[in-house]
């Protein structure tokens, strides 16, 4: 950790973080970690299960280099639902519970007694700083798994600085929002943190404070299309949008081509069981992508996308392990299709499969092709169960335009006649106001 300490005390007066209207350098930022420091040396001993409860800010991040320096395994919480948090405190084993009232912080005791999880043990004996992430939850109890942080801070050791304002949109308990976090640090860029996510919230702020780099999901994206907001406001600083966590419409990135063709586009892709993998969009107009991490091992398997990691975790703290393979290799989920020249694209995830009658439908092709229509803003595709067929196809549009649920129906069919198997043209079509998906932005499916 003494390296990333030293880059931030080393580039003082530069600014670091946006957050709230007031801006801090980094020299504030040392400062503060050594503040928090101070105070946790009396209350927090090397080794505990601190949980913070937290979302993004100038203290929660201070706060969180200073546990990471105190050798802490830190569990980032930012729900503020009160049964989500008593659930991850336990299934966490955190021994204390930190939250923050501005800058003040609190510090309680969880009372979490019994035996610690082997891994907890592993890593507090090794001296080294750890890391508890949950999964979403939406098949099931939500997963935690335990990661060594130091060895995956360690792999933005050698970043270059820079001069750029990113935003910070992903959330602290995600690991798309700590890789932003590690990279601006490691870089010395400004980390700019919204205090509210709608889209022209988003499209407001990025214009106030000169945004060059904007990660988002596809889902946020299509929103900020759908509000116009961006057509009032100066967003010409952005340099780039990258994009992940689930797949990308093709042709949705067509549409966001048309309204920003000066930015480049640049999908990520990562696991909160391997990290963010660093790789390489074909172009900006592709959903194509090259792997081309040095810490990372990938195959294909029977169509899925399988990652082997130097940065993946330790394992779970309560689920089994498998999803991994005795020598090591993560079994994302993700079904993937190649190119010859070794690219590969995400088309959906196994979970999402649709069963019609033995035929496999994927949502994210179905979903590519609706959005093709002018009359569909948005749109999400699911499975509706069926006694004949065990399921049908399913699916919520936003119309950008009104008219009556049957209509768009028969226009749906006539449309997708010749650019989909009979199989994948969905049955069922329900008109809504907003498609289904999570506060991180990320598609739900029923």
């Amino acid at each position: 950790m003494n390296w990333l300490l030293e880059k931030i005390r080393v580039f003082g007066d530069k600014k670091a973080i946006i957050h709230e209207d007031t801006i801090y350098t980094y020299k504030e930022l040392f400062e503060a970690i050594t503040r928090y420091k101070e105070q946790i040396d009396f209350s927090i001993q090397r080794g505990d299960v601190v949980a913070i409860v937290s979302d993004y800010s100038f203290a929660c991040i201070a706060l969180f280099l200073s546990l990471i320096e105190n050798r802490n395994i830190i569990v980032p919480i930012a729900t503020t639902v009160e049964s989500e948090i008593a659930e991850r405190l336990l299934e966490s084993h955190a021994d204390k519970k930190a939250t923050l009232c501005g800058d003040q912080l609190k510090i309680d005791k969880t009372g979490n007694a019994g035996e610690k999880h082997y891994l907890i043990k592993q890593l507090k004996n090794k001296g080294s700083a750890g890391l508890i992430l949950f999964s979403s939850g939406s098949t099931g109890k939500p997963k935690a798994m335990i990661h060594n942080l130091n060895t995956l801070i360690d792999t933005y050791q050698n970043k270059k600085t820079r001069t750029l304002t990113f935003l910070l949109f992903l959330m602290f308990d995600h690991i798309g929002g700590l890789n932003t976090l590690f990279n601006a640090l490691s870089m010395g860029v400004t980390i700019a943190i919204p205090s509210k996510r709608a889209p022209e919230d988003i499209c407001d702020f990025i214009e106030k404070y000169k945004i060059n780099v904007l990660p988002a999901s596809p889902t946020f994206l299509n929103l900020i299309l759908m509000s116009e907001a961006y057509k009032n406001k100066d967003l010409s600083s952005i340099m780039m949008i990258t994009y992940g966590t689930e797949p990308m419409p093709d042709n949705l990135l067509v549409r966001l081509k048309e309204a920003f063709p000066r930015i480049k586009f640049l999908q990520t892709f990562g696991t909160s069981e391997t990290g963010i993998v660093q790789a390489t969009s074909k172009t900006s107009s592709s959903t194509y992508m090259k792997i081309d991490d040095p810490n990372i091992e990938y195959k294909i398997f029977d169509g899925e996308l399988w990652l082997r990691s130097k940065t993946q975790v330790l394992g779970y703290l309560n689920y089994s392990m498998e999803r991994f393979t005795e020598d090591g290799w993560f079994k994302t989920g993700d079904l993937v299709e190649t190119t010859e020249d070794g690219y590969i694209k995400i088309i959906g995830r196994n979970s999402e499969i649709i069963n019609v009658g033995g035929q496999k439908v994927l949502p994210a092709e179905v979903e590519s092709v609706l959005l093709q229509m002018p009359e569909i803003a948005d749109c999400t595709v699911y499975g509706g169960e069926n006694p004949i067929m065990g399921q049908i196809g399913v699916v919520d549009v936003v119309l950008a335009e009104e008219m009556p649920a049957q209509e768009i129906k028969r226009r749906i069919l006539i449309f997708c006649r010749d650019k989909l198997d009979r199989y994948k043209i969905p049955v069922k079509v329900n008109v809504v106001s907003r498609t289904n998906f999570s506060d991180r932005f990320k598609k739900i499916r029923k």
